[in-house]
């Protein structure tokens, strides 16, 4: 009893076009980066919320101004001044 096998030509072969060209991979710039962790200096992926390695949360600015709109700067201003503009009138300068 011989066994029966499909006539395929060399088209249709899917592991033909395995090998061809270079590696279709290395080319791939969706790797996710790394940053360093801004208390103890481990690498975690440049994405995350948290380090794995001390839990400190990361963040991507160092400025508390920055990200803010130019209204919230200004509102934030006006505030300082009226604080030391009350310390001045109630010191009584």
């Amino acid at each position: 009893m011989s066994r029966w096998t499909p006539d395929r030509d060399s088209a249709d072969d899917p592991d033909d076009d395995w090998d061809e060209g270079e590696d279709a991979w290395a080319d791939d710039d969706s790797e996710t980066a790394l940053a360093e962790c801004p208390s103890c200096g481990a690498d975690v992926y440049e994405d995350a919320v948290r380090c794995p390695i001390c839990g400190e949360y990361i963040t991507r600015s160092r400025s508390v101004w920055q990200g803010r709109p130019v209204w919230w700067r200004i509102l934030g201003l006006a505030g300082i001044l009226a604080v030391i503009i009350g310390i001045a009138f109630a010191a009584g300068l």
